[in-house]
Parts: C-alpha cells; sequence; structure tokens
C-alpha cells in the first residue's frame, strides 16, 4: 500500500476546514491524525489517516442517527 502525504490545503479539498491551531488541539488531544514533519516548519498528512478520520466522523454520526430512532 503506497501512503501519501497532503499538505494542510489538500484538507479544505476533503472538506476539513480547521484552522491550523484548532487541528493542533485536535491533534494534542488525540482526536485528528498527527503531522508528519516534511522538513524545517514544512509538514503534511497521511493521506489515508484523515480519510479514515472521515469514515469514522460517518460511523459516529450514523450510530447516533440509530440510537435517536
Amino acid at each position: 500500500m503506497t501512503r501519501r502525504l497532503i499538505p494542510y490545503s489538500a484538507l479544505a479539498d476533503k472538506c476539513i476546514n480547521y484552522s491550523k491551531p484548532h487541528l493542533w488541539r485536535l491533534e494534542k488531544a488525540g482526536k485528528f491524525p498527527k503531522r508528519v514533519p516534511t522538513g524545517p516548519g514544512r509538514y503534511g498528512y497521511v493521506e489515508a489517516e484523515i480519510d479514515a478520520y472521515i469514515a469514522q466522523k460517518i460511523a459516529e454520526r450514523d450510530a447516533s442517527q440509530l440510537t435517536a430512532a
């Protein structure tokens, strides 16, 4: 399996429009995938981890709809 890094700017294409400070807070709290350093002051995110995060949020939504019904 190929792992691909995506930059912060590509998160918006996946409908994740959080600010950098908010992402860092979520990351520190263990609620968002950790960044991968790529150079001085540069980083990216593992695309598969971001996709898994999105899938988890969808599953949480679907589970809450089942319990509310």
